[in-house]
């Protein structure tokens, strides 16, 4: 019986940082002041969103991960404690300066993943720099739209981002996720998995980017990287708030 252990990972992830704060409470009441809820808070939860969160899924599927990001912004959401629902989000976004490299990328590391939140520590020049530089795989989740200039790298975007872009690369290289309805790769669409009840989205694209590299680096095989990343997601989404699943609840 083969007993080898898989080769663990190595990822240099690069990203936006986000503080995510979840404040549970309660609503009782309506403002004298003003015909608003009055939310009284009971306790608060801290979760690192956008790149972290992919940090944080890469890192639970065994991944080894070196996560180079910009400043932190801080986003809180108000939920109530009773219906695990969403009331109002709290935003404070901080610019960054691209990220540069003085020196030559490594060639320790398996994948490069770019997680790009449009808050200014990826932008054009990082990403082509990488394309020309790093001779593996180089996985882009992004907000941008000309995303022709990003041929060679693997993109993952939702649908809504592709119906804003301005320029699309290779039918091979783009995956575009449709939440529910699944995901789609050059030309075949790949139905979602249903894991149980959905509680909270938040966090199910970079759970899914991060699944669909680990899946991709083992088998090079994309049909069956979006299929492990479609029930990864499926587990993510029962859960409210940001959550990385184990290996062993994906499979």
């Amino acid at each position: 019986m083969d007993t080898q252990q898989p080769k663990q990972l190595n990822i240099l992830l690069i990203g936006d940082a986000c503080e995510d704060t979840y404040t549970y409470g309660y609503v009782n009441r309506i403002s004298p002041e003003a015909p608003v809820p009055v939310f009284e808070p009971r306790y608060t939860i801290h979760q690192d969103g956008m790149a972290g969160n992919v940090c944080k899924n890469l890192e639970a599927l065994g991944c080894n991960v070196n996560y180079l990001h910009g400043k932190t912004s801080k986003k809180n959401r108000l939920i109530d404690e009773r219906s695990k629902q969403q009331l109002l989000r709290l935003d404070n976004d901080y610019t960054s300066d691209p990220i540069r490299f003085d020196s030559d990328i490594p060639d320790i590391y398996d994948a490069v993943v770019v997680s790009d939140y449009n808050k200014g520590t990826v932008d054009y020049e990082l990403i082509e720099t990488l394309r020309d530089e790093f001779a593996g795989l180089i996985f882009v989740d992004t907000k941008k739209t000309d995303l022709a200039r990003l041929n060679g790298c693997y993109i993952k975007i939702n649908a809504l981002e592709k119906s804003r872009a301005i320029s699309l690369p290779d039918a091979d290289k783009l995956i575009v996720t449709h939440g529910g309805d699944g995901a789609e790769w050059n030309g075949w669409v790949y139905a979602a998995e249903t894991a149980g009840d959905v509680t909270d989205v938040c966090g199910a694209g970079d759970t899914f980017l991060a699944a669909l590299v680990y899946k991709f680096l083992e088998t090079n095989h994309m049909p069956d990287a979006i299929k492990f990343a479609n029930r990864a997601a499926a587990v993510t989404v029962q859960h409210v708030g940001v959550y990385a699943p184990r290996l062993e609840e994906i499979k």
